[in-house]
């Protein structure tokens, strides 16, 4: 009848249901399956390639400021070799904050690289103790250079003015603060010898002994009594080769007393070296001019004197 159907029809459309659910099943392995036969995982590739990105990241960042730091050591560079005045101080300055840097940020990068995490962290400890050493002596430079930033009073036997470079023949700035110092203590003193110290500098005509010579005595000091030491070129050499000048005019180095006339900053080293050649001597202080220009030369002074406490 028309509202019957055939048992046969019945059971065959009862059958075929499984056995599709069955091909679907087939058709679509789970994740599980995936994962169990290797095939890849996109949440565990994604999981995986997340430190690989950051890796990258910190290298990028890294490759980009040590790329500024040598643009500007190099424009630094070519700043001090064109002797635009104080230029070797930012320099040296420029270029000790650029490694310091690049070498924190490459220890950064280094990082993040899974293997590479713990050699890292044991580099970065490394190099936190070793800035904590030498921060704690460059404060201690820095005491005892503050210590003797200033004249004494003392009966002295000659005075010892130090050079510090010519500008188109004629005392820098800093040189000039220097004389202006010793024409002052002069004042107070009756009739000492006055060693100008000083030889030719690169690019200079006369020596720095000429200059000063010439400054002092055209401000009223006595010819006679400025004695000329024309060939030294560094401060040790300054006091070594004054002192034998002194001593070849008479002058018992045994039992005398010497000032030495130099900017604040410097004369910490100036008395070490002349005590090192078995002199006693006291400091005229010349007050170095605008307080960047002094902040800067008290920060170099300080790896002066290690290099001369050191070597």
């Amino acid at each position: 009848m028309k509202g019957r159907s055939e048992p046969g029809q019945t059971a065959k459309r009862q059958s075929s249901k499984p056995v599709r659910t069955a091909k679907l099943q087939h058709s679509e392995p789970s994740m599980t399956a995936k994962s169990q036969r290797g095939e890849p995982d996109l949440t565990t590739k994604s999981r995986h390639s997340e430190p690989a990105r950051a890796a990258n990241r910190r290298r990028a960042i890294t490759l980009a400021i040590t790329a500024l730091a040598l643009i500007a050591s190099g424009i630094s560079f070519v700043m001090m070799l064109s002797r635009i005045p104080n230029m070797h101080i930012i320099f040296y300055l420029v270029l000790g904050v650029s490694i310091l840097v690049v070498t924190f940020l490459a220890l950064w990068a280094l990082g993040a690289h899974e293997k590479s995490k713990r050699l890292a962290k044991v580099l970065r400890r490394c190099l936190l103790i070793c800035l904590s050493v030498g921060l704690s002596g460059f404060l201690i430079l820095q005491g005892l250079i503050i210590s003797s930033a200033r004249t004494e009073d003392a009966e002295v036997d000659a005075l010892i003015v130090l050079g510090a470079g010519l500008r188109n023949s004629s005392p820098s700035m800093i040189l000039r603060t220097r004389l202006n110092a010793a024409i002052r203590y002069l004042e107070a003193q009756d009739d000492i010898p006055v060693i100008v110290s000083g030889g030719l500098g690169r690019g200079e005509t006369i020596t720095e002994a000429e200059a000063m010579f010439r400054y002092l005595s055209s401000r009223g000091v006595d010819e006679s009594l400025i004695w000329k030491e024309e060939t030294s070129t560094s401060t040790r050499e300054n006091l070594a080769f004054s002192l034998a000048l002194m001593e070849e005019n008479g002058l018992d180095l045994e039992n005398a007393t010497v000032a030495i006339v130099s900017n604040e900053f410097h004369l910490y080293r100036a008395k070490l070296i002349a005590g090192k050649a078995g002199v006693e001597a006291v400091g005229v202080a010349a007050q170095t001019p605008g307080a960047n220009l002094r902040a800067l030369y008290f920060f170099r002074e300080a790896f002066a004197l290690a290099n001369e406490v050191l070597l």
